[in-house]
């Protein structure tokens, strides 16, 4: 189990949508909270809600595709909450925008903010949690990366998402010794305001800010029109609710059960039952042929 009450968090893109719900949450269930956010006025109104609630928090100013922007984060997070040991690296930018339309930095930011964010943010407070003797980090990825041919007109977001995912669960695996435990949350339809707002956030680096471009589903495209888009403040217990528990991964839609099924159970069964037949006919290969061990 990952205690939240007493506890310092952090939470990336807290300013709004998801993290907000995340932020305000945390503190409802008694964790100290870092609200971080590019957008200053964001992450300080989230934090002085938390207060006026009787909650502890500050905000934080970070731009996740910095490094050095989440090192001065990390360190005033120490200094003002003590030892963090729940990392919510939520931070994310959303595009709509086909990719041959995209320009370079347009996919730059994307895969900056979504994966690299992720990734540079968990490096700066992994060394504080094996320190403290444990910790949680959760990502927010998306269904969008979970099962990549879910959502269209996606695929830079698709496939920092999916990174994501296997950032996580590979990190598991290498922080199981110093009692560090990683989920992945995949939304899977949460009215957080990112696709109309997220362009306002986009650094000069990258283009600055600009509109992000809108995609119209067809009338016929069932698994989009009637998805519904719960509040973020619905989500959040169930977010954390996972990190207690310490699950791999966390969902908010069980309806969507059924699209893992179609893309996994029958996709990936078939190409293994293709495979199979393919070996049964022309039979299989010799394994290290040459004698050399794959794996020391």
């Amino acid at each position: 189990m990952t205690e939240i009450a007493g506890k310092a968090a952090v939470v990336t893109g807290g300013g709004s949508g998801i993290g907000m719900g995340l932020a305000r949450e945390l503190a409802r269930q008694g964790a100290r909270v870092g609200v971080a956010d590019i957008k200053p006025d964001n992450a300080e109104r989230v934090a002085a809600a938390i207060r006026a609630e009787g909650g502890e928090a500050i905000a934080l100013v970070c731009d996740v595709t910095e490094r050095s922007s989440i090192a001065a984060m990390r360190d005033a997070a120490l200094a003002a909450l003590g030892p963090v040991q729940l990392l919510f690296a939520n931070a994310g930018a959303t595009s709509f925008t086909p990719l041959l339309d995209m320009s370079d930095t347009d996919v730059d930011w994307i895969v900056q903010v979504n994966l690299m964010g992720v990734m540079n943010t968990t490096r700066a407070f992994l060394p504080g949690m094996i320190e403290a003797g444990g910790g949680h980090v959760c990502a927010t990825a998306s269904m969008a990366g979970l099962l990549p041919g879910w959502m269209p007109v996606h695929v830079p977001y698709s496939a920092a998402k999916m990174g994501i995912i296997g950032l996580m669960m590979n990190l598991a695996i290498e922080m199981r010794p110093h009692n560090v435990f990683t989920t992945s949350y995949c939304p899977g339809g949460v009215a957080s305001g990112m696709k109309a707002n997220n362009g306002s956030y986009r650094p000069e680096k990258f283009g600055g800010p600009e509109p992000v471009a809108e995609v119209q589903f067809t009338s016929g495209d069932t698994t989009h029109s009637s998805m519904a888009f719960y509040r973020p403040e619905d989500v959040a217990p169930m977010v954390l609710n996972a990190v207690r528990h310490n699950r791999p991964f966390v969902f908010d839609h069980a309806d969507q059960r059924r699209l893992f099924a179609e893309t996994y159970a029958s996709v990936v069964e078939a190409c293994y039952d293709d495979l199979e037949a393919w070996q049964a006919a022309n039979g299989v290969p010799q394994g290290n042929p040459t004698g050399a061990d794959l794996i020391d």
